[in-house]
């Protein structure tokens, strides 16, 4: 984009309110706007994203059990038959599929045209076709075509969110506080989890398909605050570029750097304009050293992530703690305290990988903690409701530390650095993400497949999964480790 579109498609509010403008407003108050928006953005995404695995212990059939204090629900033709869980795997790996398809295009067009307009495209989209899978229930849809229809739209807008998002923070955030920063702004994720959760199972009595239309609308709400107030680029406003020498601590500025700045900004004038301003292309981006290892691992990681995401609630719902059973909205309140604990691991995983600036060593630490954490909560999850929720805690804690780690700070670093560019920031996000979303989409189909096997092989799964996903930074961490030793 040529620096005039981008002027004519400032945020209307900030043509509306010049006192939002400099010098009225300073750099530090417009980064905080833009974390505070997009952080609103991203969590109104999930939380929209967060129903149908509410409404899976509705839709669905009952597991049968040996229990005879579980309730038995008719479901909803066609999820409550014998495969019932089956297509109710399908249905997430509809969703998922078309999401991780439209992840890679998404961050190949952010790359080209507005920001803002293209999220604000994805928020309206997202938002009615969630609205339009809860009206199934008012209309008495019972076709699986036609839910499986309208997932698949909504996947393909709701894979707009991701990449936009973070090549805006990635255009306001310099480098040396990013692992935090992201990694308090990646909450966002398990926020709009918790949220969606609340928000679907405290309407789901007066029918399943409230739990669709009240998120569909909230994203809607959402995406009118970005069209009017999100700004794409510092340079917009007519700051200088923050990769390189401002920090969103406005930290200090010794002599050195102040002359190493000046040296740059020869530099700056000369290639931003071709620089900054040409996007890289698709197989370049994947020859960023550091890439493709990371994007493998988040394949695995994330499909351990989204199995919690889609199937958590109906597991909780199914597994008696302390001998009883839960109820559905219960169970969609308690599957929270796994987000919970996601927002923790996120900040500190980003606090460590910032302290120890090794992202990969980070990211396993986390990882091969997580596997017996996962086993501990299959075997002693059920035993008492405070091991209950505090095993939960601890899983969602080790599980998404590393995957909000690699879905933030690294694909941050390796789309503005090692080779890439600013216009380089959506297109490794969507390449990294977008790998994670593949193995989301299965993660979901394979528990919907297995669990009817029983509960031990989907922890199975996901335990092997994690280890996987480990394997894929070794060579990346060991890497980090030698350049630790070598600058020693």
């Amino acid at each position: 984009m040529q620096s005039n579109s981008k002027s004519l498609s400032l945020a209307p509010a900030l043509n509306l309110f010049p006192v939002l403008k400099p010098p009225h407003k300073t750099l530090l108050f417009h980064q905080i706007c833009v974390l505070v928006i997009t952080f609103l953005a991203y969590a109104s995404f999930h939380a929209s994203r967060k129903p149908p695995s509410i409404v899976k212990s509705v839709l669905g059939p009952t597991i049968p059990s040996n229990l005879t204090q579980l309730q038995v629900d008719s479901g909803w033709p066609p999820f409550n038959g014998t495969e019932g869980t089956h297509r109710l795997g399908e249905l997430d790996l509809a969703f998922l599929t078309s999401y991780s398809i439209g992840m890679f295009l998404a961050g190949h067009v952010g790359d080209r045209i507005d920001l803002r307009l293209f999220l604000v495209f994805g928020m309206m989209g997202s938002g009615f076709f969630t609205i339009l899978f809860g009206l199934g229930y008012w209309l008495d849809v019972h076709v699986l075509g036609y839910f499986v229809g309208v997932q698949i739209v909504c996947g393909v807008f709701q894979s707009i969110g991701w990449p936009c998002v973070v090549a805006v923070v990635g255009n306001w955030l310099g480098e040396s506080k990013r692992g935090l920063i992201m990694g308090i702004w990646n909450s966002h994720t398990s926020v709009g989890n918790i949220i969606g959760s609340v928000v679907a199972s405290g309407v789901l009595e007066f029918g399943w398909g409230w739990s669709f239309v009240v998120p569909g609308f909230l994203i809607i709400l959402v995406g009118v605050l970005v069209f009017f107030f999100l700004v794409v680029n510092p340079e917009d406003m007519g700051f200088l570029h923050t990769g390189m020498e401002i920090e969103m601590s406005v930290e200090r500025v010794n002599a050195e750097d102040v002359q190493k700045v000046e040296s740059e900004e020869a530099n700056l004038i000369d290639t931003e304009n071709s620089d900054s301003s040409s996007a890289i292309g698709f197989l370049e981006a994947w020859k960023i050293p550091g890439v493709a290892p990371f994007a493998f691992c988040l394949f695995f990681s994330k499909l351990v992530a989204y199995t919690f995401l889609y199937w958590l609630p109906f597991y909780i719902r199914h597994t008696a703690v302390a001998g009883v059973i839960l109820s559905h909205k219960t169970s969609g309140l308690l599957s929270t305290i796994f987000d919970i604990g996601g927002v923790l691991g996120g900040i500190t995983a980003g606090f460590i990988s910032d302290m120890i600036e090794a992202r990969a060593i980070t990211s396993m630490l986390f990882l091969f903690l997580s596997i017996p954490a996962l086993l501990l909560y299959r075997a002693f999850g059920s035993i008492s409701m405070l091991t209950n929720i505090t095993l939960m805690f601890l899983s969602g804690f080790l599980v998404n530390g590393p995957y909000s780690l690699i879905t933030t700070a690294v694909a941050a670093d390796l789309g503005s650095t090692n080779g890439g560019n600013s216009r380089a920031l959506a297109t490794v996000t969507a390449i990294i993400d977008g790998t994670g979303s593949v193995g989301a989409a299965l993660g979901p189909l394979l528990a919907g497949y297995i669990s009817t096997r029983g509960w031990n092989s989907v922890f199975f799964m996901l335990t092997l999964s994690i280890f996987f996903a480990g394997l894929f930074l070794i060579r990346v961490a060991r890497t980090e480790i030698q350049e630790k030793l070598s600058a020693k």
